[in-house]
């Protein structure tokens, strides 16, 4: 198996050491699994741009105006329907708008939109031009704007009119943003952005000479969500799509392609019929760089959806628009598993006529209990896929090679070696829990493409990433725990500022929290550790009632209060059953919803926060009498 652009062979260059560590050797590796492995190679060209490997080779495709590259998708319509060829010209009158701006090579343009057709089109125009594309989230407030468009000296934005307020609010203070572009009607950017998009494509010329970049030049400056002091901005090179590729397929069970077969060198990668489509927004790297633009490198159709999720408006959305590959959140999925359970004579791939090939999801741990719905009931395993903004699509599975174990996080994926390691650097002996690391190079001594570049303007942080000395070591620590079992299959523990000590035993919470979402009536669930001046912490969840049972209160205190306390016992009694006893949350708290990141993550470090300072509240109390 190959992923290239090109026959020519060129190892990006590293600043790994020449002495390399052995891989821990593991008995029971399924043979598909070993076999790919070892037969992958990466093939870089010096010379390589995502937006002509996306758009620009196939817009010169004779098919290209009938070949659909954005279904732009409405609930109650069949939506708008854009080809590549359109892409593509839509592409060159925005590159010619935003170099007649100043735009020029390295220029950082914030693109500020939902999932639509000229958020495609953005993104195309500005790598072709060799600029930097940096997504922002239209769930971002002026504070968090500001904070970016400050940060990365962006001069130039793209932003939907219905974000306008807030990015002329964070404008005032950042003084090298000379031009905002407003998408929407002329109505509703008039006074709030200095160009209407539309208007001023339609006076721009369709023909434009993309930028020849390198492979190595950055394409992307991706903030990462913050969770832990302010964000740091990833630089992402245009290389990074190539090491994205063999996990997005494997992920996707080949994403519609015949694994027996290989396209000739240089020949476009044709015979798939896949139609690709995720909740996951285009401003971050799920969305980003895990679905739309691989799905527009194989030349498929990705469908855009400018609404909020849910899970009847998900599941029509994937019968009627054909979806045969997706991405769903873990939380998604639990949503959709709550909302419709689904029989075995009535699944929900019937009820609304899925056409499922593959699922990935990614964010959080899977668990066997969604595990098990999806392959009832949507008619495919979940195949758990782990990465992260600098090293995105490292781990996972691919249930139509090799076998998935429920709730496991999976394995390396082709042309990544990985490894599980302790605070010294070395490899944790099978079952031992450590921090999930990549190496600079594949198994066969090749540059890995799937590196960021570093943080932007945060050198220390960068080599902080990394093992060794000034961060010259081989593997780059991705924060996240994880053991390895004897077949070589990754566990999730959680992340290694969410693990803590509960009576001297080690808690991950993700164990317990899949767990208690197998409870009928749990839709979701966070554990932490609640100060205790005895033992030090103790086990907390809080849990969110699946709405079902909310509903039966009737909004009546009494009732709602008396479920509570009976939900108590029973979810204690549940994780008692099922895991140790040390493991059951000795309180239970009852909320609407979980903090979560824009990325659909949990962020337990907002209530392991809370209960910090309720404990602090409460020792004050206790000494003021």
């Amino acid at each position: 198996m190959r992923v290239s652009q090109t026959s020519d062979k060129k190892a990006l260059s590293s600043q790994a050491p020449t002495g390399r560590t052995a891989p821990l050797a593991l008995g029971g590796v399924p043979p598909s699994y070993a076999q790919l492995h070892a037969d992958f190679g990466w093939e870089v060209p010096t010379r390589f741009n995502i937006a002509q490997v996306c758009c620009g080779r196939w817009a010169a495709h004779p098919d290209a105006t009938k070949n659909i590259a954005v279904h732009a998708y409405s609930t109650g319509d069949t939506g708008q329907f854009h080809s590549y060829f359109e892409l593509q010209a839509q592409a060159n009158r925005l590159s010619n708008v935003l170099a007649d701006l100043g735009l020029g090579l390295g220029d950082r343009v914030a693109i500020v939109m939902p999932q639509c057709f000229e958020t495609a089109v953005a993104y195309m125009a500005v790598l072709q031009m060799g600029a930097v594309a940096m997504p922002l989230s239209l769930l971002f407030g002026p504070e968090a704007l500001e904070f970016r468009l400050h940060d990365s000296e962006a001069v130039l934005a793209v932003c939907d009119a219905a974000r306008l307020d807030g990015l002329q609010a964070a404008r005032a203070h950042c003084p090298v943003l000379r031009a905002v572009l407003g998408v929407g009607s002329q109505a509703a950017t008039r006074g709030r952005a200095d160009l209407n998009y539309a208007v001023a494509l339609a006076h721009a010329p369709e023909e434009f000479t993309p930028a020849a970049t390198l492979a190595e030049d950055p394409a992307v400056l991706i903030y990462t969500s913050g969770t832990t002091g302010n964000p740091k901005g990833a630089l992402i090179p245009h290389r990074a799509l190539i090491g994205n590729l063999s996990g997005f397929v494997c992920s996707q069970n080949w994403f519609g392609f015949d694994p027996a077969q290989a396209a000739p060198a240089g020949a476009l990668p044709t015979g798939s019929q896949a139609v690709f489509w995720s909740p996951a927004d285009w401003a971050w790297t799920g969305g980003l760089m895990d679905a739309l633009l691989p799905t527009l490198y194989f030349g498929r159709t990705i469908v855009a959806f400018n609404g909020r999720f849910g899970p009847q408006t998900a599941l029509e959305l994937m019968g009627q628009c054909g979806v045969t590959h997706t991405f769903l959140f873990p939380t998604a999925l639990k949503a959709m598993m709550k909302a419709y359970p689904g029989t075995p004579r009535q699944t929900v791939q019937a009820q609304f006529g899925l056409q499922l090939q593959a699922i990935m999801s990614a964010g959080e741990a899977v668990g066997d209990a969604v595990f098990g719905y999806c392959e009832a009931q949507l008619g495919v395993p979940p195949n758990e896929m782990f990465g992260q903004t600098e090293v995105n699509y490292i781990v996972g599975n691919c249930n139509r090679l090799w076998p998935a174990k429920p709730g496991s996080m999976g394995m390396a994926y082709p042309g990544h070696r990985v490894a599980v390691i302790d605070d010294t650097g070395r490899e944790c002996p099978v079952g031992v829990a450590g921090d999930v690391a990549l190496n600079r190079l594949d198994v066969h001594g090749q540059s890995d493409p799937i590196f960021f570049l570093g943080y932007w303007k945060n050198e220390a942080a960068t080599r902080a990433k990394f093992t060794g000395k000034n961060g010259q070591g081989e593997w780059c620590r991705t924060g996240d725990l994880a053991l390895r079992d004897a077949d070589g299959y990754l566990w999730y523990q959680g992340r290694s500022d969410d693990v803590f000590k509960a009576a001297g035993y080690r808690i991950g919470p993700g164990e317990i929290e899949n767990c208690l979402v197998k409870h009928p009536a749990v839709a979701n669930a966070a554990v932490v550790p609640k100060p205790d001046p005895e033992r030090g912490a103790l086990v907390k969840a809080y849990v969110v009632v699946a709405p079902d049972f909310i509903a039966a209160c009737a909004g009546n205190t009494g009732a709602t209060a008396q479920l509570h306390a009976q939900l108590t016992l029973e979810l204690q009694a549940h994780v008692k059953g099922l895991l140790a006893p040390y493991e059951y949350p000795k309180e239970i708290e009852f909320v609407d919803a979980l903090p979560m990141t824009t990325t659909g993550k949990v962020q337990r470090r907002v209530l392991r926060l809370q209960e910090e300072a309720r404990a602090q509240a409460r020792a004050t109390a206790k000494i003021l009498g």
